[in-house]
């Protein structure tokens, strides 16, 4: 079979198409490329097949599927190649961007002599600062290990830029509030109101702990599996309740350190989390529509209960 490979704008990426074998698949094709090109290795490439008239939406190759199965049938076997650009692995992201936080507040903690401009160098530490740096360690940490030792993911890979991206969101935001809530001239709230934050947080902590072990065990070590219903513990009443239990731990840190710094990083998270959780349960919905033998998506809240 001999396949044409070409770029979107319809530049023929290689020369004179690709020959490959009546029962290779999406993944064999990717292969054959990467070594017909030398430089586009398979995570960077994005298989999809010509839009069809009327189609708006291109058709995105599995790479588990046949060739004979998902090529159009006749004499020319074109599909269309985008170059996604230098890939790395998730867990690479998702390391950088959890290292910087669990590196930087601790700093502005222990070596407050970085010096607040025209403060004095000597400054007391309240408890709910002393609490809060290890609440907030122990969160990046945790999430370290969940990235090595509990997720599963769906794609092997991520835009490199997406690193530089994320650690700019993360870092920045680490600065910002450790900043604040350990500044020599930041009030503390109660010891009651900072119990009762702490308190619920932990307790998040450990549900969206559980949650993740949850979504672990829907996935194949491989990450393959599809899509699935997920059950059991919060996920009988909310879509994402991986997303439910993190944004809540973060309104568990700010009830009790109270910082427009700390608000204004979880409104952020919060609208962030909130759009991937719409995009999902809309997916959710849209494959489990109870039609030819399908399940049908239960009614759940999506996010946010009791508001979204």
């Amino acid at each position: 079979m001999l396949v044409t490979v070409v770029s979107r704008s319809g530049r023929e990426i290689v020369k004179g198409g690709i020959q490959v074998s009546e029962n290779a698949t999406v993944k064999d094709l990717k292969a054959a490329i990467y070594k017909r090109t030398g430089k586009l290795y398979p995570e960077r490439q994005r298989l999809t097949l010509p839009l069809a008239p009327g189609q708006t939406r291109p058709t995105v190759l599995d790479g588990e599927k046949k060739l004979t199965d998902v090529l159009l049938q006749g004499s020319d076997q074109k599909v269309i190649l985008k170059d996604l650009g230098p890939q790395v692995k998730y867990s690479t992201l998702f390391f950088f961007e959890y290292l910087g936080p669990l590196f930087i507040y601790p700093l502005f903690y222990f070596l407050p002599l970085y010096k607040y401009v025209g403060l004095p160098e000597e400054r007391v530490i309240h408890p709910v600062q002393t609490y809060a740096t290890i609440y907030w360690c122990f969160h990046y940490f945790k999430r370290i290990m969940e990235t090595f030792f509990v997720h599963r993911f769906s794609h092997a890979t991520s835009p490199l830029s997406n690193v530089f991206r994320n650690c700019c969101y993360y870092w920045s935001f680490a600065v910002f509030i450790a900043y604040f809530v350990n500044h020599p001239h930041y009030t503390p709230v109660g010891e009651t109101q900072m119990y009762i934050g702490f308190g619920l947080g932990i307790v998040c902590q450990v549900a969206n702990f559980y949650c993740h072990i949850i979504l672990k065990n829907l996935r194949s070590p491989d990450g393959k599996g599809g899509y699935q219903i997920p059950r059991g513990f919060l996920f009988n009443f909310v879509t994402c309740a991986n997303y439910t239990t993190e944004i809540y731990q973060w309104v568990g840190f700010n009830i009790a350190t109270q910082t427009v710094a700390g608000y204004s990083f979880l409104v952020v998270a919060a609208y962030i989390m909130s759009e991937w959780a719409l995009g999902k349960h809309r997916r959710l919905k849209k494959i489990f529509d109870g039609k030819e033998g399908r399940p049908k998506y239960p009614r759940r809240w999506v996010i946010l209960p009791p508001f979204l």
